[in-house]
């Protein structure tokens, strides 16, 4: 099976559109990937925004590393689900694209995206105009077939510094060459930022872990805010991940996140843990 549209990919069909201005689609998750973490489910809203986005500018461009102001998780997707995306676009031209979105299973919300904001850069950088178009076309239509999606081998992260509760340090090696570049993108990958946020919320959940001395179950996040993707992650790079412990108020922990590459600063975030079992 050819990787394009099915490595980093996660709309089947799209069943409600408004041009340049809301989308309804869905995604089903195969039984058999190992898991499907909730920045990929926060990937797949993003993806169904950044359709509409490409069709209302027709095509010419296509919106790369959004910036989020707060993204709140709500429930787990889990191998078999069925997720219901929606989203809303506020603004949209050729310079950029405003949206809010969320995705649903079973009719319950399991994430909720707000304000986000995505630059739109040259479609042609990133991938062929025209195989868009016709991909558009297919998800509006019939929908792509389901299962194609065979899973992330997520990269390991080495943990380099660590202080119990209050702080880590940790690198993970890009992979030169992967399987969902061919989504991400064909012509110019990038390191998914979905994917460094997965590795940061794991980084970070150890910190709040430890800081509760293993009394309750393992933290979940709740709340993310502040997510700044400040430049390109190239393959290959070697990324330099911290995760602090910035405060511990009414049992939610709050972490800072920051990654660099080659001591410069790429992405920057705030994610929140709240108590198991709270909403």
């Amino acid at each position: 099976m050819n990787a394009h549209f099915a490595a980093f990919s996660f709309v089947d069909r799209i069943t409600e559109f408004t041009p340049g201005k809301r989308a309804r689609g869905e995604f089903w998750v195969p039984q058999a990937v190992p898991s499907f973490p909730s920045c990929l489910v926060a990937e797949a809203v993003g993806q169904l925004a950044a359709w509409v986005a490409m069709d209302h500018v027709s095509f010419r461009g296509r919106p790369v590393a959004a910036l989020a102001t707060e993204t709140r998780f709500k429930g787990a997707v889990v191998p078999g689900d069925v997720v219901t995306l929606a989203v809303e676009i506020e603004d949209c031209d050729d310079d950029m694209v405003a949206y809010g979105g969320s995705a649903f299973v079973g009719g319950n919300k399991v994430i909720e995206l707000l304000h986000c904001l995505g630059p739109m850069l040259p479609v042609a950088e990133f991938d062929a105009p025209e195989t868009l178009r016709e991909r558009l076309a297919l998800l509006r239509d019939t929908g792509a077939p389901r299962g194609r999606f065979a899973g992330v081998d997520l990269p390991e992260s080495i943990v380099t510094e660590h202080v119990p509760g209050k702080s880590s340090r940790a690198t993970l090696k890009v992979p030169a060459g992967a399987a969902f570049f061919a989504d991400h993108f064909p012509r110019r990958p990038v390191f998914p930022a979905t994917l460094l946020l997965d590795a940061q919320i794991r980084l970070a959940a150890q910190l709040v872990d430890e800081r509760a001395g293993g009394r309750s179950a393992s933290p979940i996040a709740s709340r993310m805010t502040h997510v700044k993707m400040r430049a390109f992650i190239n393959p290959g790079d070697e990324v330099e991940m911290e995760a602090a412990l910035s405060g511990d108020d009414a049992g939610i922990a709050r972490v800072l996140l920051s990654a660099r590459v080659a001591g410069k600063t790429v992405a920057t975030a705030r994610v929140e843990f709240a108590p198991a079992g709270a909403a």
